[in-house]
C-alpha cells in the first residue's frame, strides 16, 4: 500500500509539470522521417554472412571509410569513428545484427544492418536507416539526399554480397 500511495504522491506532483513539457513539444519544428529500406538475399547462410560483414567496423570493408572503435569494443555502447570526423554509437545489438545512432547528428540519423536467415542455406542482408529530412529547406533537396544515401547504401549492400559470396 505504501508503494501505491508514494506513486501517487509521485504522479500527482508531477502533474503542474505538463502543460510545461506539452508547450515545449509544441514549440519543436516539424518532423520530416525518412525510411530506407533495402535488402539483399545471398546464397549463404546467416551465420556466414555476419561473421563476414557484420562486425561494427567491418564497414570498411564494404563502405570503404576508415573505422576506429573511440570507446568500447563492438558491443552494445560501442563507438565508432568513420573517416576520423562521423561518430555512430550502437545501441542495440543481436547475434546477426546492430543498431547504431549519431547522437550529434541534427537529422536524428539512426541505422540497422541486419542478416536474416532464409533457410539453411541462404540469407538475406536487410539495411534501413532512419532520419529527420525537416532541416532540409525543399522537397527537392529532401529527395536528393534520399537518393544519394540510397544510392550509396545500396552499392554497400551490393559489396556485402560479394564478401559473403567469396570463397
Amino acid at each position: 500500500m505504501r508503494k501505491i500511495c508514494f506513486g501517487l504522491a509521485l504522479t500527482m506532483a508531477a502533474l503542474p509539470l505538463i502543460p510545461e513539457v506539452l508547450a515545449q513539444d509544441a514549440a519543436k519544428p516539424s518532423q520530416d522521417f525518412v525510411v530506407i529500406h533495402m535488402e539483399r538475399n545471398v546464397d549463404r547462410p546467416a551465420q556466414l554472412v555476419w561473421s563476414r560483414v557484420g562486425g561494427y567496423c567491418q564497414i570498411e570493408a564494404w563502405f570503404g571509410t576508415k573505422c576506429v572503435f573511440t570507446t568500447g569494443n563492438g558491443d552494445i555502447g560501442t563507438n565508432r569513428q568513420l573517416n576520423g570526423t562521423t561518430n555512430e554509437l550502437m545501441v542495440a545489438k543481436t547475434p546477426l545484427s546492430y543498431a547504431y545512432a549519431q547522437p550529434a547528428s541534427p537529422i536524428f540519423y539512426h541505422g540497422n544492418l541486419a542478416v536474416e536467415v532464409v533457410d539453411s542455406g541462404h540469407s538475406r542482408i536487410v539495411y534501413d536507416l532512419l532520419y529527420d529530412a525537416a532541416p532540409l529547406a525543399t522537397p527537392e533537396a529532401k529527395a536528393a539526399d534520399m537518393a544519394k544515401r540510397k544510392q550509396r547504401f545500396e552499392a554497400g549492400i551490393d559489396k556485402m554480397v560479394q564478401i559473403a559470396d567469396a570463397p
